[in-house]
């Protein structure tokens, strides 16, 4: 763990949260002050680079999370925000063009701990639970026709959480043609019930392209949040808490205006999902598979993992997405795809994803550890701002 930051610092930190989620008001830097705002906080991440862990006391790269995520972000205006943000947090102002000074120690190490602030900010409110909710999106029962016809776009009234899954997992179905997007492997259930209508004489079983399913391989198949469910689940008041408010802030940082994507009933839409087998959902949701666009063809993309060589042979492998030839169900959306695959590189490259790994497996295997090294504040921050719901991890229920 990184020491206690100088109480100066802390001041600024703790003044600057006020008014770092609210970047609705801000006007965009203009040329020269963003390009001097981009050479200063180069010399910041330069500086540091080379302490980027320090034995003993960083658990994962505080540097280099900072510095992917701003490399990862995927236009200007959201660089600026991951600027104004990192500078707010530095006490720093964004306007001026002056080299930074490290000579005075003082001076240095305070903008350290308020780089090591920052990092831990995004830590712990974006990475930590957006890698800790995605384990898994709850499977329902399959849906109905009917049921699927009801996630298009007609104004249709949502019941509940367990229903619009439900229904998105029909929908995903029927648009990824019962196959895992990245295995090619067919719906098992589906195929059960193809073969049991060929049995009673109803003629042979086929896939959606009109091939015989004999001879085919099959597998369980679910659908897979692109970003979890968890992002903009309400608390019991019907309203974002203040954790979720700041994650979507954060993820306005990669993509301006990706939050709008998955807004309320969004999170549910077939844009931010996938059909995926279970291994594969499981590697999907842990950042440990990624989609990369190939090329300029829509909907192509090169399937890539940071897992070990022997954990999945359906990967790598280029796919183009299925569509509907309706095109009544939206395909995922790319934009999701990318900001995914960037929190799978900021996780692998910072060690961040490690990190977190370590905790949910220590809290699983040995529960709180009597002296003092489980990361008790962060489990209680993901238990209390319903980000694992009521998933159990040995003692402590994140």
């Amino acid at each position: 763990m990184a020491p206690p930051a100088p109480a100066s610092a802390l001041r600024r930190h703790r003044a600057s949260l006020e008014g770092i989620l609210d970047f609705s008001s801000q006007p965009p830097l203009d040329p020269a002050h963003r390009a001097s705002a981009k050479r200063r906080f180069d010399q910041i991440i330069n500086h540091f680079e080379s302490e980027s862990i320090r034995p003993g006391r960083d658990k994962y790269d505080r540097v280099k999370l900072v510095s992917l995520t701003y490399d990862h972000s995927t236009s200007e205006k959201s660089k600026d925000r991951l600027l104004a943000a990192f500078f707010a947090f530095a006490g720093l102002s964004i306007t001026v063009d002056e080299d930074i000074n490290f000579e005075d120690p003082t001076s240095q190490d305070e903008l350290r701990a308020s780089l090591d602030n920052f990092a831990d900010y995004l830590f712990d409110n974006f990475f930590l639970p957006l890698k800790a909710s995605t384990k898994k999106t709850p499977q329902p029962s399959p849906a109905s026709h009917s049921a699927v016809t009801s996630t298009q776009r007609q104004g249709h009234i949502f019941a509940g959480t367990p229903e619009r899954i439900a229904n998105l997992r029909g929908a995903c179905l029927i648009r990824d043609r019962y196959r895992c997007v990245i295995s090619h492997k067919f719906d098992q259930a589906e195929a059960l019930k193809r073969f049991g209508l060929q049995r009673r004489g109803q003629g042979e079983a086929r896939d959606q392209d009109g091939q015989p399913l004999a001879g085919q391989r099959f597998e369980p198949l679910e659908v897979a949040h692109i970003l979890p469910h968890s992002l903009t689940q309400l608390d019991s008041g019907g309203e974002l808490n203040a954790s979720k408010e700041a994650a979507l802030a954060i993820l306005n940082m990669f993509d301006d205006g990706a939050a709008h994507l998955i807004e309320g009933i969004e999170i549910d839409r077939p844009g931010n999902a996938l059909t995926l087998t279970q291994p594969l959902h499981t590697y999907f949701g842990d950042f440990n598979v990624f989609f990369k666009p190939e090329g300029t063809v829509p909907h192509r993309y090169h399937i890539e993992t940071f897992l070990p060589q022997g954990f999945t042979y359906d990967v790598p492998v280029t796919r183009t997405l299925f569509l509907t030839e309706e095109r009544n169900i939206d395909p995922p959306s790319s934009r999701l795809l990318a900001i995914h695959c960037a929190i799978a590189h900021i996780l692998h490259l910072s060690a961040a994803g490690d990190y977190i790994d370590d905790i949910l497996r220590d809290a699983d295997e040995y529960g709180i550890r009597h002296d003092g090294s489980t990361e008790l504040h962060r489990l209680v921050g993901l238990h209390l701002n319903n980000w694992a719901g009521s998933q159990a991890h040995g003692n402590v229920i994140v």
